[in-house]
């Protein structure tokens, strides 16, 4: 396939942009500053020159704290914004588009894994700003698929493992918040979720997580001990941190929809992070 990737300087498109050529598709992968899927008529161009069959949408406004008010303009036109345009060109130039949203459309209160037809209600900018992206392209799209994602990590610098090993380097004891549960997943899934299920030619709204769940600290515990870390985690409450957008309490989701369409069990959070500690062993245990 001919393939277009947004985005193409964050974590998952990297991933991407790793598997998709030895696979044996043609990939473009415009830098970001070329490509602002904010900019409909930009937008139109890009798809119309590319003739791409599949658009992989990873671009995304991902500081949650910014999006509340310094910058939520920025996040509407990078959320829900370029997800409209980039599904009306795929509708126009007949392309299947990929779009990833965010467990933090629910507002964390169900007290049980989140389904696909659980309603939507965010509790801070960053979280309707992305369900409003989920919608445009449900308008727009001809074609598509929607994944919602969550506590994304990789090789990028943007998650939450890496910011882990830079505060581990400047403090022995770290404080960890304890009242945040969702699951950790790991870029590598993700694309090899995504390309499955576009192979079978799926369609419409999934969660695409690792498996289990977990809070940030034992995210951080786990994580650290696996990296060869001595620190003491320490758990404590969001109230320690005041932060501008609310965060929800349990916004863990149920990935057995996608499980059951793709046909394989995604693998558990913890056997990703093995995975992700393993691959990228001289980095993390050398830092």
């Amino acid at each position: 396939m001919k393939i277009l990737i947004t985005g193409s300087g964050g974590q998952l498109a990297q991933e991407f942009l790793k598997v998709l050529p030895a696979a044996g598709h043609e990939v473009i992968a415009p830098a970001e500053q070329s490509l602002d899927i904010s900019d409909r008529a930009v937008v139109r161009q890009t798809v119309a020159a590319s003739g791409p069959d599949l658009v992989l949408n990873c671009a995304a406004y991902n500081n949650v704290d910014k999006a509340e008010k310094d910058d939520a303009d920025a996040a509407y036109r990078v959320n829900a914004l370029g997800p409209k345009n980039l599904a009306a060109a795929c509708r126009e130039y007949d392309a299947l588009m990929v779009h990833y949203s965010s467990d933090y459309v629910f507002d964390g209160l169900k007290e049980d894994l989140y389904a696909e037809d659980d309603a939507t209600v965010p509790i801070n900018n960053y979280g309707e700003t992305k369900r409003a992206g989920e919608i445009f392209v449900m308008e727009e799209a001809a074609e598509y698929l929607i994944f919602r994602l969550s506590w994304v990590f990789g090789e990028g610098r943007q998650n939450f493992l890496f910011k882990l090993l830079e505060w581990a380097k400047k403090k022995r004891v770290l404080k960890i918040v304890s009242d945040q549960v969702s699951v950790p997943t790991y870029t590598e899934d993700i694309a090899r979720a995504t390309m499955s299920a576009v192979d079978k030619d799926l369609r419409g709204l999934y969660h695409l997580t690792n498996s289990g769940y977990a809070s940030r600290y034992e995210v951080a515990r786990y994580f650290l001990e696996k990296a060869g870390a001595e620190n003491i985690v320490l758990p404590v409450t969001s109230d320690l941190f005041p932060s501008p957008a609310r965060r929800p309490y349990f916004s863990a989701m149920s990935n057995s929809k996608l499980a059951s369409a793709l046909g394989y069990k995604l693998p558990d959070w913890k056997n990703a992070v093995d995975r992700h500690v393993e691959k990228n062993r001289n980095s993390i245990k050398g830092g």
